[in-house]
């Protein structure tokens, strides 16, 4: 969430800033709550030293005999007072964090002006398209492979959860262990964590409560499916107080994932790209303040690197202001390249939050000079989503004969096969 006080002191800065977001935010009925929520707190505390300063009149002796009754009545008064404005605190302590929750991150300074994807600016590409005559959809070559089974995945679940058979299994896992080795080798320490998460922790990144209908919950506990590891990994030190001299920390972690999709009708119905269940490899950052653009460079090049282990092409785009996602301060999307559809395809966001998150989760370090605690920043991106390098790698690699050859990356993963032919 955004510093309070700074939506305090700097309302207009704010505003103009949200402006830049597709529709943009008021923060007045913030501003309006908080000032009810402080003008009750102040005359809570205003009784309180009244209630004190009676009790030490009792206690010094010096209440004339004739006033004692009256300051004992004003007592019982004030405490009543100090009741009933406590209900009203409550209620408007929690008008005030929700408000506040809902208001989204503002935009970094560097990021393009724009309403929606179309503003997008693209930074780079890399790699070499593949010149394919008549190229099929992934899901052609994938369901002509036997490797893709969707009509099973409804019958077991409902649409968009799909089966993977025989070598769409093995490349799945070939990948996901791929992405994690990759990655472990740049420095980022392994995690497994739970993929059932508490609401806290969907808060603390930023899903809750604004998305509160595109993840799953089960039906008996306040616990939901994950909708990306970013959410158990980011809350790992959630109330913790880190010491300078261990940021930053980075993470990587594979998770199975799971989304509604609610505001993805009609979108990707078929295929692999857009399921309710799917599986990615996060990649996750704590650091200082003063290192975090550094860092979301590096940890985009990261994301980058696997893409080019597999000689997939992409780009990367920076996402314009009303593109943003909610928690995001700035994003870089990378985009792999889809022969059948003619154009890259999103498969990996990497995001700086800046102390966004952290504020939300409360993660926060000791400065090296021992003072106040601060807010560190928070960083994340896919590195990357399996399902859709998967379904890039059919597409990318498919041979005239309806085979599919397999990148030399992951040949070792899969006992030294390097080629999947239809039986």
């Amino acid at each position: 969430m955004i510093d309070l006080k700074i939506i305090r002191e700097s309302k207009e800065e704010v505003e103009k800033a949200l402006a830049r977001r597709n529709g943009g935010f008021s923060i007045s009925p913030l501003i309006e709550i908080d000032t009810e929520y402080r003008k009750a707190l102040s005359e809570w505390e205003a009784l309180n030293r009244r209630v004190n300063e009676i009790s030490e009149l009792f206690k010094t002796g010096k209440v004339a005999k004739d006033q004692m009754d009256a300051m004992r009545q004003e007592t019982k008064d004030i405490k009543q007072k100090q009741k009933d404005i406590d209900r009203l605190k409550a209620n408007l302590e929690e008008k005030l964090s929700n408000t506040h929750l809902a208001i989204p991150n503002l935009p970094d300074s560097s990021v393009p002006d724009g309403i929606d994807e179309t503003f997008n600016v693209e930074l780079k590409k890399w790699g070499d398209i593949p010149k394919i005559d008549n190229p099929k959809h992934h899901y052609e070559i994938g369901e002509a492979l036997g490797i893709f089974d969707f009509e099973r995945g409804v019958k077991v679940a409902e649409s968009r959860f799909t089966v993977l058979m025989d070598y769409g299994a093995k490349i799945e896992r070939a990948l996901m262990n791929l992405m994690l080795d990759l990655q472990s080798k740049k420095g980022y320490r392994e995690v497994f964590p739970p993929i059932l998460v508490n609401r806290n922790c969907l808060i603390g990144t930023g899903q809750l409560p604004k998305f509160e209908g595109d993840y799953y919950k089960c039906a008996d506990d306040e616990l939901y499916l994950v909708p990306t590891a970013e959410v158990p990994v980011t809350n790992l030190y959630r109330d913790e107080i880190i010491e300078a001299d261990k940021l930053p920390i980075y993470h990587c972690a594979y998770t199975p994932n799971f989304r509604r999709e609610a505001g993805s009708a009609g979108k990707d119905t078929r295929g692999y790209i857009r399921q309710h269940q799917f599986n990615k490899v996060e990649i996750v950052k704590f650091c200082l303040p003063e290192n975090s653009n550094e860092e979301h460079e590096s940890l985009t090049r990261d994301a980058e690197a696997v893409l080019e282990v597999l000689n997939l092409p992409y780009r990367r785009v920076i996402l314009c202001a009303g593109d943003l996602g909610f928690s995001a301060a700035k994003c870089y999307d990378i985009e792999v390249w889809f022969p059948a559809q003619n154009k890259y395809r999103e498969i990996s966001s990497c995001s700086n939050f800046k102390d966004f998150q952290a504020r939300r989760a409360n993660l926060r370090y000791r400065p090296a000079d021992g003072g106040k605690p601060k807010y560190m920043h928070t960083l994340n991106g896919s590195g990357l989503a399996i399902g859709r390098t998967m379904a890039a790698i059919l597409e990318n690699y498919q041979q005239p004969d309806g085979s599919i050859m397999i990148p030399e990356a992951l040949i070792p993963y899969l006992g030294g096969v390097n080629k999947i032919a239809p039986n």
